[in-house]
């Protein structure tokens, strides 16, 4: 996906720069790379409106968007998303750095896996879906980055998974993640023992009489008695 954002170039910076610049509807940011092969990259200061770019960011490529910066007195530059701040409150985004791209060279870029349907392992199996990995780092000319990895998983049976060697054949992308590594997988689910309690009973021993406790009298109990000898002297 490709789209469009306008910038300004900006030409003070710091702490007071950037609440000047977000109380007036813009965010501060950095273009980073060279506008020609062979040239030595420089940094931009710029200046963006949040909105549109926080549109690119929700669409279905993200930041992998391909973007065309336009910048006030630097031209047209092909971008993509560096990195960007949110605030950890509010989610507005607070800054955000760009990166010019080559459209002649591959790039490394980070895409998510989608899962399709539903798996035979599952509907008739009883087996349960293992989403392992939701990503792919891959390498890609910028015009043809894929907006994600789908997999149908109509036809997995039980134990059955997918890989990203899967995947990637026959794709004008190239993996950086392992061929062998798991995308998703259709296991057994496991069957947890559960041990009943047993209630252990003290033996007792075989003869044995319980324990009687008498109960001892208290001097009131006694004082008759002695009275009764007295008498009898």
């Amino acid at each position: 996906m490709e789209a469009t954002l306008e910038a300004v170039k900006r030409d003070s910076r710091g702490k007071n720069e950037a609440r000047r610049l977000r109380a007036a509807g813009r965010i501060p940011g950095v273009l980073y790379g060279a506008q020609k092969e062979g040239e030595i990259g420089s940094n931009v200061p710029v200046a963006v409106d949040p909105k549109p770019l926080l549109r690119i960011l929700h669409s279905g490529s993200g930041v992998n968007t391909l973007i065309t910066l336009k910048v006030d007195g630097e031209g047209d530059s092909r971008v993509l998303v560096k990195d960007f701040l949110l605030d950890p409150v509010t989610h507005a985004m607070l800054h955000a750095d760009f990166v010019r791209v080559n459209m002649d060279r591959r790039i490394t870029v980070t895409v998510p896996v989608l899962i399709k349907g539903e798996p035979r392992g599952v509907k008739l199996e009883g087996g349960v879906l293992d989403f392992v990995h939701r990503e792919i780092e891959l390498e890609s000319l910028p015009l043809e980055i894929p907006n994600a990895i789908e997999i149908d998983v109509t036809d997995l049976g039980l134990n059955d998974a997918v890989y990203v060697r899967d995947v990637a054949a026959g794709q004008k992308w190239l993996p950086i993640s392992e061929p062998d590594m798991m995308l998703v997988h259709v296991i057994t689910p496991r069957v947890e023992e559960v041990v009943a309690e047993t209630a252990v009973v003290a033996p007792v021993a075989s003869g044995s009489e319980p324990e009687v406790i008498k109960k001892g009298k208290t001097d009131k109990e006694d004082a008759p008695a002695a009275k009764d000898k007295k008498d009898k002297k």
